[in-house]
């Protein structure tokens, strides 16, 4: 199905708001419209043209999900991005902060064997730059546990798996405190009055703020 650069970016919204978040399964018009920075009424002129084409399930002032094509379509935008921005690191020496603008442009093009092509030079990864899993060719996605450092308790050691944000001001900060993916963090405190973190990372120990232990996912270090 041929489908304009906007529907796409529909699609891969949706499913970000809805599959891709264990705690939904549908996703309402205003924050649909919030995340794409439209008005409600131009989402939901969008979402009757995407209805008609039998890629999501929408009543009027109802929630909207995916139908399985529409999840199939959009897993497949997904899997384009999240292996563009990997190749854009691996192979070409973007850092992690450049590529998710390149990748929102690259990730509509189209062939299947480019696709393919890319995923077996880069040896098939299950994880884009940011730690995001990868769709596979057949549309499936290996979702794995994994908390916000705010979340962990006080005293608790863990590692960082993925990031949340990935604009490109967030992950320069990230670059400037010297975390990477894979790195081990222990939180040390955690202020009752603002919720500000002391971290201790391997080289150095820094205060930082919710906001930030908002958008680093980790996994708890056991025996530590």
């Amino acid at each position: 199905m041929q489908l304009s650069y906007t529907e796409e970016n529909y699609l891969k919204a949706i499913l970000q708001l809805t599959v891709l978040d264990p705690l939904k399964t549908e996703v309402g018009t205003n924050e649909l419209s919030v995340v794409l920075v439209l008005k409600p009424a131009t989402v939901n002129d969008m979402l009757k043209k995407l209805k008609e084409k039998k890629l999501i399930h929408h009543q009027k002032y109802g929630k909207i999900s995916l139908t399985e094509e529409g999840r199939l379509i959009g897993m497949s935008i997904l899997r384009r991005h999240r292996l563009w921005e990997t190749f854009l690191v691996i192979k070409l020496g973007f850092t992690w902060d450049e590529v998710h603008d390149v990748a929102e442009q690259l990730e509509h093009i189209q062939s299947a064997k480019l696709v393919d092509a890319i995923d077996a030079m880069l040896e098939f990864p299950k994880f884009d730059p940011h730690g995001d899993p990868i769709p596979t060719r057949e549309g499936e996605i290996e979702m794995m546990f994994r908390q916000s450092l705010d979340e962990i308790p006080v005293h608790s050691c863990c590692k960082v798996v993925a990031v949340k944000e990935d604009n490109s001001a967030f992950l320069t900060y990230v670059n400037k405190l010297g975390l990477k993916i894979g790195d081990e963090i222990c939180l040390l405190d955690k202020e009752p009055f603002d919720s500000l973190l002391t971290i201790e990372m391997i080289h150095a120990t820094h205060v930082v703020s919710s906001k930030f232990a908002q958008n680093i996912y980790v996994q708890i270090v056991p025996n530590r």
